[in-house]
């Protein structure tokens, strides 16, 4: 026990020695100049007016090999600045002292918000300087920040606290669905591209009204947020084809509401754009990505007058289906339907749909992908909770269009032997590779039936450019050039960008243009 009880004592004692000392050595230096940083302008991405931004990090670094002292760390603007700090840790907009060890470095977290309505721009560069050192002395970041100006539309809050809401229907139960959103009001039905708007909850186009939207009109939801046009309403998107490919700006554009590089490829950003029913809806030259649904067309299944005409129109990177339609009837032209969790192209409890240069092409790399790139059914294959009955579909043609994705077998068909079940597909590409002859048997996929599949063309390479990257235009190398026909292309003369193809029409909705 003696010796046990010299051993601890002799171990306390180091412990004291080097824990009571361990600090007392450093002598802080203060900062000359000799500061590195991860980078010398912080550019925080394009934000709208009064929202604030992400977090930006930079890194400072102590490259000596001596302990320093940063006297101050300020921003130019003082506590006026529109930017915010924190440093280490702790948050502000000046700081003094500020220890950094030799060889190593501290973190600087920077946000912004910026009202631009005190500047009179749409557009405005808001600037600022960071500063290190002291006044005699110091080494400075610049801060960058784009600002948009913009009109937010949101549900109103109401006086327990809670935000208004809007009814979608009833579910199966007689249940009332309902979630956060606001009836658009008259003076907000004509939405122009002058500014973008940014939509909170579900802007509701009610009975009687038509919601318009101008050529270069730009829409931005938030999260969960969408547009639900009632059965006794209609929207008309008027876009046009842009003269440049990159900007687009002629096209009508709905993406979410987060601008930053990092969420341009993120799926299920915002909800659906969800027609509820009606007639004679028109969409043109629309671009819709990064939602849940991107288009939920629903019809009264009656048929008889068309519910919505949908023309060189691409939606892609929808978490769940690009296109969604239940008992309707569409026909669309010249449009793209990329990549989705589920369907691209989902057309559920029969209708009538008549599909022409189309390119529906499903390469999600997102994670499992549950369903082929085209669904047709006349009844409910997902066994959901939804007021609609099996019903006839009474026509769906495909006509020099292309089904293709990153799976064997792209094309889907569900009857249930009850309902009419017409469908047919005209000078079409399709990819449906049986490898293990599951269909073989079945006449849904007799592909020597010309009254099912007139001149098919099997399991080609579309050759697209980048279809991971949504570019559905072909190379100089697709067999997809050259082979559609021509009657279709007659009847669609111009491609999604305006080329002719009526001499030697491609099929899908880009015509193959050589370089000159």
């Amino acid at each position: 026990m003696k010796k046990i009880a010299v051993v601890l004592s002799i171990v306390l004692s180091l412990g004291l020695l080097l824990f009571g000392s361990c600090r007392e050595d450093f002598e802080f230096k203060s900062s000359t100049g000799d500061l590195r940083f991860s980078k010398d302008t912080v550019f925080l991405d394009t934000v709208f007016s009064n929202i604030g931004s992400s977090t930006y990090t930079l890194k400072v670094y102590n490259n000596s090999n001596e302990d320093i002292l940063i006297p101050e760390l300020w921003l130019a603007n003082g506590t006026e600045s529109r930017y915010r700090l924190n440093v280490d840790g702790a948050a502000g907009k000046v700081f003094e002292n500020i220890p950094l060890l030799a060889r190593d470095s501290l973190f600087v977290f920077i946000e912004t918000t910026f009202d631009i309505s005190v500047t009179g721009e749409t557009e405005f560069l808001y600037t600022d300087t960071l500063l290190f050192g002291d006044a005699a002395n110091n080494q400075t970041v610049e801060l960058v920040t784009l600002v948009r100006d913009a009109i937010f539309l949101f549900p109103r809050t109401q006086a327990d606290g809670t935000r208004e809401t809007v009814l979608l229907g009833q579910d199966e139960a007689g249940n009332a669905i309902r979630t956060e959103g606001f009836v658009l009001p008259d003076e907000n039905l004509n939405f122009t591209g002058e500014k973008p708007y940014v939509i909170y909850g579900y802007a509701v186009v009610d009975d009687g009204k038509t919601l318009n939207m101008d050529a270069g009109t730009r829409v931005h939801f938030h999260r969960d947020s969408g547009i639900f046009v009632r059965a006794g309403a209609k929207l008309e998107i008027n876009g046009t084809l842009s003269t440049d490919p990159e900007l687009q700006e002629n096209e009508v554009i709905f993406e979410g509401d987060r601008l930053e590089p990092q969420f341009a490829d993120v799926p299920g950003q915002w909800g659906t754009i969800w027609l509820a029913g009606g007639t004679d809806h028109s969409i043109e030259n629309l671009t819709i990505k990064n939602a849940t649904i991107g288009l939920l067309i629903d019809g009264d299944s009656s048929l008889q007058e068309v519910t919505a005409a949908v023309e060189n129109t691409q939606i892609f990177n929808s978490s769940i289906t690009n296109f969604w339609a239940r008992s309707a009837k569409v026909n669309v032209t010249n449009s793209i339907f990329g990549s989705s969790g589920s369907a691209s192209v989902f057309c559920q409890f029969g209708g009538d749909y008549d599909f022409k240069h189309c390119t529906i092409a499903n390469y999600w790399t997102n994670g499992l992908r549950n369903g082929a790139a085209l669904v047709l059914s006349n009844f409910d294959t997902t066994q959901g909770s939804t007021a609609f009955q099996n019903a006839d579909l009474t026509q769906a043609v495909f006509s020099n269009s292309v089904i293709d994705g990153n799976r064997n077998i792209e094309l889907a068909l569900f009857s249930n032997g009850q309902n009419a079940f017409n469908y047919q597909f005209v000078h079409c590409s399709l990819t449906f590779l049986d490898t293990q002859g599951n269909f073989s048997e079945d006449p849904l996929y007799d592909f020597e039936n010309p009254t099912l599949f007139q001149n098919p063309f099997l399991n080609l390479n579309p050759e697209f450019v980048n279809p991971i990257q949504h570019n559905y235009q072909l190379m100089a190398a697709s067999p997809l050039i050259d082979i559609g026909d021509l009657a279709t292309a007659a009847l669609v003369p111009l491609d999604i960008v305006g080329t002719d193809r009526t001499q030697r029409p491609d099929i899908g909705a880009f015509e193959y243009l050589e370089e000159e």
